[in-house]
C-alpha cells in the first residue's frame, strides 16, 4: 500500500444516502480476488445503460448521460462526497478496490458502514466522517457552475481546504492515521515486526526443538 500524500482534489458529488456495496460494484464482477481492474465497473448499473459482464471491455458501452460519474465537469475527480451510510450492504472489499482503482482517494460522507470505512483504511482510502450541514454545504458548492469544486486534502495536520468554504479540521483514529501516512496494511504492519518474529523463531527452535523434527 502506498502511503498516503497531500494533494489537491476534485470533488465528484454522489447525491445519494445509502450506497450500497452491490451499487458500489455488481456482484457479478466478484469472480476476480486481484485488486485491480475494477475501476471501469465502478458504480456499473448506474454509470452504463447496459449490464456489464465479467471480462467485458467498458470502451464503447452506452454511458447513462444523467449519472454524475459520466459528467465531463467532474473529470479526473478523486474525492467523492457521498450522503449517509455509505458503503452499506455486504462487506465485499472489492468495494474499496474499484473506487480505488477508479482513482479515488478520499471519501466524505456524514457515516459510513462500519466494516466498509475499516475495509477503505486498509486498501488506502481516507474517509472522512462530516458533520450534515458541512456535507450540504460542500454539496451545494460542488454542483454550483461550470468549475468543479476543489479541496487541498492535509492529512498530516488533518484538515482539509475546500474553495469557497475554508479549512476543516478532520477526524481519525490515530493507529488509522499512522498506517496511512505510512503505507501499512496489515501485512505491511506485520513485516515491521519481521526481526522480532524471526527472533522469536530462532528462539522456539532451540527452546522446542522436537516441534521443528520432523522439517530438518
Amino acid at each position: 500500500m502506498q502511503p498516503f500524500e497531500n494533494f489537491r482534489g476534485i470533488v465528484l458529488p454522489l447525491d445519494r444516502a445509502n450506497v450500497d456495496t452491490d451499487a458500489i460494484i455488481p456482484k457479478q464482477f466478484l469472480k476476480s480476488i486481484q485488486r485491480t481492474g475494477f475501476g471501469p465497473n465502478l458504480f456499473d448499473e448506474w454509470r452504463y445503460l447496459d449490464r456489464g459482464e465479467p471480462g467485458q471491455s467498458c470502451v464503447g458501452r452506452p454511458l447513462n448521460p444523467d449519472f454524475v460519474l459520466n459528467d465531463p465537469k467532474y473529470a479526473g475527480a478523486d474525492i467523492l462526497l457521498a450522503r449517509h451510510n455509505f458503503g452499506c450492504g455486504s462487506s465485499r472489499e472489492h468495494a474499496p478496490w474499484a473506487l480505488a482503482d477508479h482513482g479515488f482517494r478520499v471519501l466524505i460522507a456524514p457515516s459510513f458502514a462500519d466494516i466498509f470505512h475499516q475495509n477503505a483504511i486498509k486498501n488506502g482510502l481516507l474517509p472522512v466522517v462530516l458533520d450534515e450541514a458541512v456535507v450540504d454545504r460542500l454539496f451545494e458548492l460542488a454542483t454550483a457552475g461550470d468549475a468543479p469544486l476543489t479541496i487541498d486534502v492535509d492529512l498530516h495536520n488533518l484538515t482539509l481546504d475546500a474553495a469557497g468554504f475554508g479549512v476543516i479540521e478532520i477526524a481519525i483514529d490515530p493507529f488509522h492515521h499512522h498506517c496511512l501516512i505510512h503505507g501499512l496494511d496489515d501485512i505491511g504492519l506485520t513485516l515491521t515486526h519481521a526481526d522480532e518474529i524471526a527472533a522469536y523463531e530462532a528462539r522456539r527452535r532451540t527452546e522446542t526443538p522436537w516441534l521443528f523434527a520432523a522439517a530438518n
